[in-house]
């Protein structure tokens, strides 16, 4: 019985290995080339694993896709772990936090521009690939919740008096963190129409957050 159990831990182990490897290989590629352009073979070649092997693990080059995104949203969720829990952030008014938290935004934008690119690709690959909404759910999770922190910053300023009283603050937060990020893919998407002028892009969403803190501001 005992060597069945370290049959199947090894096999689970080295399942692990492969498919985790596999990811980051993929998570590579789709940043250099973009997901339409990467083949299942190409992701076999570069990681070592065979493409057989990839399909027993993922099904379809669907599921891979939202394995490896979920794995990029979770690598940049880890990039902003613990600041705000720091002593620095925490002893700033509520109306600064939440400031602080917005320009997140700018930080996705200015250092993460190709990620922010996959991610719009990713959402067209979604409706074309009819990708259903319960594949998703992981990935919905790993995406960056800055939520339940912009919540308790909220309150934070209704304490300290730095901001007032909102009637629906989540709609305020899903209003703001949609159109922030829209923003950002947009313009890493590059210019389209003839007066698209993007030289100005951190100012555009300085000023959509501006906006945001003056509604909040007491």
């Amino acid at each position: 019985m005992d060597n069945e159990i370290y049959s199947d831990f090894s096999q689970k182990n080295l399942k692990s290995r492969r498919t985790d490897q596999a990811v980051i290989t993929a998570a590579g590629l789709f940043l250099e080339r973009g997901i339409e352009e990467v083949k299942m073979t190409d992701i076999a070649d570069a990681s070592g694993v065979g493409v057989a092997t990839l399909y027993r693990y993922f099904c379809t080059k669907s599921r891979m896709v939202t394995e490896v995104m979920t794995y990029l949203w979770n690598e940049i969720t880890e990039l902003f772990s613990g600041v705000f829990d720091s002593p620095e952030f925490m002893g700033q008014t509520g109306l600064k936090q939440i400031g602080d938290m917005m320009r997140m935004f700018i930080v996705l934008y200015k250092a993460h521009g190709g990620f922010m690119r996959l991610v719009a690709e990713f959402d067209r690959f979604i409706l074309h690939e009819g990708i259903p909404k319960e594949d998703l759910w992981k990935y919905e999770q790993s995406i960056i919740n800055f939520y339940p922190v912009l919540e308790r910053a909220y309150l934070k300023g209704l304490e300290d008096g730095s901001v007032k009283k909102c009637d629906n603050f989540r709609l305020f937060y899903l209003s703001y963190a949609h159109a922030l990020l829209e923003m950002c893919k947009k313009f890493v998407g590059g210019e389209i129409l003839p007066s698209d002028d993007f030289t100005n892009a951190e100012s555009e969403l300085q000023t959509l957050i501006d906006t945001a803190l003056a509604f909040l501001k007491a």
